[in-house]
């Protein structure tokens, strides 16, 4: 898109030039003398909503260039620090546009890469639109309260809340209506939305007989139901943003807020955290035409961000549809959880049409059939007997769980996808990753005689909290490629994410340093860059460690005392945890 056909898009009424050429001039808005980059290519503001879009045009942009639009952004905030920004570096040979949003000093990158209407940019800003997820942390916190004081059980929760946000969002009649009346009108819009399912009588009689027929949901006496409704209504709903693609999961938040109050032995499922679905799809190559399985898919969340991924690389409604309708495909073995994947879809925009109770490995025809891309898991770590084949149950010996420890789920699915091509993402527990011994070892054999292990990232330690507390890495396999003995695995020592622990909210992003990290992860990826302290290639087999601590030069530049008294603590608390000290 050229610049002419840029200005058209956004709105030729909103272009604001004050210099000759076109361009925008800072100095001359601010009348004092600028160092450094001070002209802008194109600059649209809007004095209604105070919304203005910075553009700039490179034929061929490089990592400098975001530098100079973060001074331009620096410089119109100087001229109102309450203005909302979209700032956009735009390619205009290829038509690649990089689009960040800001607003009250938080910047964001967007999924977007399409030109917008002036309109449509303002809309970003407005509440209803939002994806906040500060804020949905924080207020789920507080519905968790009113929950409890209304009797709904911690295990429920997530689900009755999921069910009820979905509801609202499809115009719910509830206000002085009794239990018996507000859960029918629940049933009603849950059967709309399911008509074209499948499974849709599964799935619905799941979401009743665990959610809306449960004697804690009955015994909610009109009046209190009212008002937990009317909290999500205010509270929770502005802050889900259909149209945005910023991808945010809005109910795997619910399910990280209220895990943190079950009990301890319901902690065995390691929900991914948003984020990371995020990465995983980027490094994936998700495309509007990519076809997506999970097999394990739990809640839905590599579902819900492939979607979105995909989504926002559409340009008509028809791209869209297939999407939700051709393109995602989803297994879960449990009942609940698979409530929970259907209503996150359908709070989605859908995408649910092809999820399914039951096994993976029942359902080897249906993947095969499915042409399926790009695969992202996460399978369970303590499988039991129950879940797993009887041929390979036998094999358990005296353990009571499965003793590959999901590697299993993974070697069954690359043979269901063996021959299409496509890539295999798992998150494992790091000790698949370490163990050269036993049936691991022999299914690491296996898996390289017909695929290739292209990458491992290793994530940070608490990746789960406050649910599961299982290390957990990343493999990446090219499917149906045996791997050359010379190949150059990339190993990635991803460790820091940049989220911290805070009390009622879990891990949050709360210093903003997601966004600049996840590039660096990627770029060091895309580029198979050796780094110390953050990665390295290396040949490896089933003999090996598949982790960058096992290879990767320490960078001893950025150790500091912190450093050496936090590692002494953990190894203090280690040795207690031991009973060795």
């Amino acid at each position: 898109m050229k610049r002419l056909g840029i200005i058209e898009t956004i709105g030729k009424e909103y272009l604001t030039e004050n210099v000759e050429d076109g361009e925008f001039s800072y100095i001359q808005a601010l009348g004092r003398k600028i160092k450094g980059h001070f002209r802008i290519d194109l600059r649209f503001y809007d004095e209604e909503s105070h919304v203005a879009i910075l553009i700039e045009t490179k034929s061929i942009y490089k990592a400098n260039d975001v530098k100079q639009l973060k001074a331009y952004v620096e410089l119109e905030q100087e001229l109102d620090g309450k203005t909302k920004i979209i700032a956009i570096l735009a390619n205009t040979e290829n038509n690649m546009f990089r689009i960040w949003k800001i607003e009250n000093d938080v910047c964001n990158e967007l999924e977007d890469r399409k030109i917008k209407s002036m309109e449509e940019y303002i809309a970003y800003f407005q509440k209803q639109n939002s994806n906040d997820k500060t804020a949905v942390l924080e207020n789920t916190s507080k519905l968790n309260r009113i929950l409890h004081d209304n009797g709904i059980p911690e295990k429920l929760r997530s689900q009755f809340v999921g069910t009820c946000l979905l509801a609202l969002k499809n115009d719910l009649v509830y206000k002085d209506l009794e239990t018996s009346q507000i859960i029918s009108g629940i049933k009603n819009k849950l059967g709309k939305l399911l008509q074209d399912s499948m499974d849709k009588a599964k799935k619905l009689a799941i979401l009743q007989a665990k959610v809306l027929e449960s004697q804690n949901v009955e015994a909610i006496e009109g009046k209190n139901f009212e008002k937990i409704l009317l909290f999500i209504e205010q509270n929770i709903l502005p802050y889900i943003n259909e149209s945005s693609f910023e991808g945010q999961d809005i109910l795997s938040y619910f399910f990280t807020t209220f895990n943190k109050y079950v009990a301890r032995e319901d902690k065995n499922q390691a929900f991914t955290p948003n984020h990371i679905c995020h990465f995983m799809s980027k490094v994936a190559g998700i495309y509007k035409n990519t076809r997506i399985l999970d097999p394990t898919c739990g809640s839905g969340t590599f579902l819900v961000q492939a979607m979105t991924m995909e989504l926002a690389q559409c340009e008509t409604e028809s791209e869209r549809y297939d999407v939700k309708a051709e393109q995602i495909y989803g297994i879960e073995f449990d009942e609940g959880v698979f409530g929970l994947s259907t209503t996150n879809m359908l709070i989605h925009s859908d995408g649910n049409s092809n999820i399914r109770l039951g096994s993976c490995f029942e359902n080897d025809k249906w993947i095969e059939h499915a042409n399926i891309d790009v695969v992202l898991m996460n399978p369970p770590y303590n499988a039991s007997k129950s879940q797993m084949p009887k041929e390979f149950g036998n094999k358990f010996g005296k353990s009571a769980t499965d003793p590959s420890k999901g590697l299993y789920f993974v070697n069954h699915i690359l043979k269901c996808v063996k021959g299409q091509k496509g890539r295999l993402l798992a998150l494992l527990p790091m000790s698949c990753a370490i163990t050269t011994k036993g049936i691991i070892k022999e299914l690491k054999s296996e898996i390289l005689d017909n695929n290739t292990l292209d990458a491992v990232f290793s994530f940070p330690d608490e990746m789960f909290y406050p649910g599961a507390s299982a290390v957990a890495c990343c493999m990446v396999f090219n499917v149906g490629k045996p791997h050359p003995k010379d190949y150059e695995t990339f190993f990635g020592y991803f460790k820091n994410d940049g989220f911290e622990k805070r009390k009622g909210v879990g891990r949050v992003d709360i210093r903003d340093k997601w966004n600049d990290i996840e590039s660096e992860w990627l770029n060091l990826y895309h580029h198979r860059m050796s780094l110390p302290g953050k990665s390295i290639t290396k040949c490896v087999s089933e003999e090996d460690e598949w982790c960058a601590e096992a290879y990767m030069e320490t960078d001893y530049s950025s150790l500091c005392d912190e450093d050496f008294i936090r590692k002494i603590r953990e190894y203090a608390a280690f040795l207690v945890q031991s009973e060795e000290f």
